[in-house]
């Protein structure tokens, strides 16, 4: 059975962030003078050019101003300060700022795709960067009016590749019931995160990443686009301490190492041809690609290991370019591109996340 795309939304915070002020902010918290030399080639070299954060804009000129205005605990306490808020003033700020991003995407998707509320009988969520209970599938029932009878899953907590899990969800649940209409929806809001430390690792993941939600509308018919045929899931052996992201006191942490291009590069091929041979088709046959994009390197370790021609990644770096590493949150706004072009089927879609591991979607 094909999970057919019936429509598609995004929503992104208003606070819009150049790299040249991300590279700024990041100076004005990150006093460590070992680091700071570092930090220009960090930003220079991560691909962005803008990024959304749903904190108050007023928040990020305070940092740069040595202010506080705003009132925020995400403006350092001293010049020191390498803690930041704790991660219930970081959960505080989640709950007032995702439901609504959750809310605009949603709404996009339900009128794209001409359903209204009342036809919706599941929402799936998925976000990794924030817990609250009632969650956003129960803030979403209230806001669009959808059937309080609707049923409700959410997948949390399972980093960049989120959607593919989400995904996998709603594919069951059309599968089982052909008059099942789902509402899926990722939201991310990473920023969130923020860490004040003078960590190399966390200064890369706080150059790259941001905040945005996207939502579909899946059937098992009503659209003739590319659906969803069939999905994979590898985590590579001996990869745990690889990638992790870890609760904190202050903030959720992300731990990536080094190696993760490499052992993508040296285990992606063989896994993924072997997957699609029992799909019924190959490399040479995939007409597009929506890779989750990591980061420049990982990208080019995808790159690399399938080789892919850098128009087959184009969608991939643009919505980077322009938004940032979303987290789950991220490939389906490439999914979105790729429908609005009507990009050559069939497709395959990409995502990694702690485990290490791969997730692959199949779109024809």
């Amino acid at each position: 059975m094909t999970l057919r795309i019936l429509g598609i939304g995004s929503a992104l915070p208003d606070s819009v962030i150049t790299q040249a002020e991300g590279l700024r902010i990041a100076q004005a918290i990150c006093r460590d003078d070992s680091m700071q030399k570092w930090l220009p080639g960090i930003y220079q070299g991560a691909g962005i050019r803008t990024r959304r954060f749903c904190l108050p804009r007023e928040v990020m000129d305070d940092v740069l101003a040595g202010t506080n205005s705003s009132r925020s605990p995400f403006v350092p306490k001293h010049q020191g300060d390498t803690l930041g808020p704790t991660t219930c003033e970081r959960m505080q700020a989640y709950a007032e700022f995702a439901p609504p991003l959750a809310h605009a995407a949603s709404h996009a998707a339900l009128a794209e795709a001409r359903r209204s509320p009342g036809e919706v009988t599941h929402v799936v969520t998925v976000s990794c960067t924030g817990f609250i209970a009632p969650g956003i599938a129960e803030r979403l029932i209230g806001s669009l009016k959808l059937p309080p009878s609707v049923e409700r899953t959410n997948v949390g907590y399972m980093g960049c590749h989120g959607a593919f899990n989400g995904l996998r969800v709603a594919h069951a649940f059309a599968a089982s019931d052909p008059s099942a209409r789902v509402l899926m929806c990722a939201t991310e809001l990473c920023s969130l995160h923020y860490d004040y430390a003078a960590d190399p690792q966390r200064l890369i993941a706080n150059a790259i990443f941001a905040d945005g939600s996207a939502a579909l509308v899946l059937a098992s018919s009503g659209s003739t686009s590319p659906g969803l045929v069939a999905s994979a899931s590898y985590v590579i052996p001996d990869t745990a301490d690889a990638m992790s992201w870890t609760i904190g006191d202050h903030g959720f942490q992300m731990n990536l190492s080094r190696r993760i291009p490499d052992l993508i590069a040296a285990n992606l091929r063989p896994w993924l041809n072997a997957w699609l041979a029992k799909q019924g088709t190959s490399l040479a046959e995939i007409g597009s690609w929506a890779i989750h994009p990591g980061g420049p390197r990982i990208m080019a370790a995808v790159q690399e290991s399938l080789g892919l021609s850098d128009a087959m990644l184009a969608e991939s770096r643009a919505v980077y370019a322009e938004c940032g590493n979303m987290s789950s949150a991220t490939v389906l706004f490439i999914v979105a591109r790729l429908l609005r072009q009507k990009a050559k089927p069939p497709w395959v879609a990409l995502g990694f996340g702690p485990g290490l591991a791969v997730e692959a979607s199949l779109f024809g």
